[in-house]
């Protein structure tokens, strides 16, 4: 489910038990020194920005963010808020499961709103 996007980029929710987005260029660029440096900058200026508002809707354990790009070869970042009740926390989200969460989260939707303001505010 894409929640943004403009000309440049576009933030897709990743289906988990945790708050988890993924920022992706527009353009399949390969490695992040493919990326020209002025959308590479807003990469990170949007980066900063989801972080911020995950913080302080969510209040999470801890932000993770990722980019492997090994099984899709293009670049993209993942942000997540991390929970010590999550199901894997202190793991990664690939790594193994440690328990069932019992989380008892905030209405995403009111977040991917957050972010999307946020974001159109700082364009």
């Amino acid at each position: 489910m894409i929640i943004y996007e403009d000309n440049e980029l576009y933030i897709e929710k990743e289906p988990s038990e945790i708050p988890w987005l993924k920022i992706f260029t527009k353009e399949p660029y390969r490695e992040l020194g493919d990326v020209p440096k002025d959308l590479r900058t807003r990469l990170w200026e949007v980066y900063d920005i989801i972080e911020f508002e995950m913080k302080n809707y969510y209040n999470p354990t801890k932000i993770n963010m990722a980019s492997f790009a090994n099984m899709l070869p293009r670049v993209h970042i993942h942000v997540m808020a991390r929970f010590k009740d999550d199901s894997y926390f202190p793991n990664p989200m690939w790594g193994e499961k440690l328990r069932e969460a019992k989380l008892n989260l905030p209405n995403e939707e009111e977040f991917y709103t957050r972010v999307a303001k946020s974001l159109n505010f700082n364009k």
